[in-house]
């Protein structure tokens, strides 16, 4: 909202501005209004409100992550600090040039509570408010909404609820792989990233599934907190070979080595979380 008091708009919200270069013939300037500063930070919220950022990762941004694990062995605080740290300049670094140089966007890998949502979040809302176009979907609640489309008591269309999708400027992609991989769930993973691919749009994607190659250096799942997956499923085994083919195409892979940072400090008595 504009502010009342504003001396440059008096509460209109609009600044009038002159061009003095482009006089009219009778030597008058022309003018034209503006928005104005003081309404800057209602355009920055309404424009991460159309993000879709949710309320639990809105305060997300780069300086909020935090990369030293204060809570874990000092042996395994090393290597897992060094992998945080290498992530968080790798997202930021993409954020900072994009759309300069950007081809591909980013597939960030690792263990549930990692810090993996807070990142990608961080990228999109730096992103967002330089004035591109960016937008969230949580993997499951995705594919729910479009589920719902096919209900014929529901107004909105799978079209309606695809197209956001498969247009957006700049996608973040939350938690792929949560659905079990049914042969409708793969046809409509598949054809939103290929669609997105063939138009050169940027994806940025998180998910907690590791491919097998990489997990043995995350632990056993089951002995260890460094990767304590629900499963012992791959990245792979959730999507498919095909799609996940497709990302190595579409996304620069970083793999996140931590543990569940929610856990660790729920177990140290304090609150709050980094993000999935």
């Amino acid at each position: 909202m504009p502010k009342a008091d504003c001396p440059q708009c008096s509460g209109t919200g609009w600044k009038v501005v002159a061009r003095p270069e482009r006089g009219s013939a009778e030597g008058r300037a022309p003018v034209f209004a503006l928005p104005c500063d003081c309404t800057s930070d209602d355009r920055s919220a309404r424009s991460l409100e159309r993000a879709r950022i949710p309320q639990r990762y809105f305060h997300c941004d780069f300086e909020s992550f935090e990369t030293d694990n204060e809570y874990s062995p000092a042996a395994e605080a090393v290597v897992w600090n060094r992998s945080l740290t290498q992530a968080k300049l790798i997202v930021e670094a993409f954020a900072r040039d994009y759309p300069v140089g950007i081809e591909h966007g980013l597939l960030l890998m690792g263990p549930c509570g990692s810090g993996k949502t807070h990142l990608a979040v961080a990228a999109l809302r730096q992103i967002v408010l330089r004035g591109h176009q960016g937008i969230v979907y949580d993997y499951r609640e995705l594919l729910k909404e479009i589920q719902a489309s096919y209900n014929p008591e529901n107004n909105l269309t799978e079209m309606g609820v695809l197209e956001p999708v498969l247009e957006a400027e700049l996608l973040l992609l939350d938690d792929v792989g949560a659905s079990k991989p049914s042969a409708w769930v793969l046809e409509t993973v598949g054809h939103i990233l290929n669609t997105r691919y063939n138009e050169k749009r940027v994806t940025l994607i998180t998910t907690n599934f590791l491919d097998a190659e990489t997990a043995p250096a995350f632990g056993s799942p089951r002995s260890s907190p460094a990767r304590p997956l629900p499963v012992e499923d791959t990245l792979t085994d959730r999507i498919g070979r095909r799609i996940r083919s497709r990302l190595y195409e579409m996304c620069r892979t970083i793999e996140i080595v931590a543990p569940d940072y929610r856990k660790e400090i729920r177990q140290a008595g304090r609150f709050g979380a980094s993000g999935s």
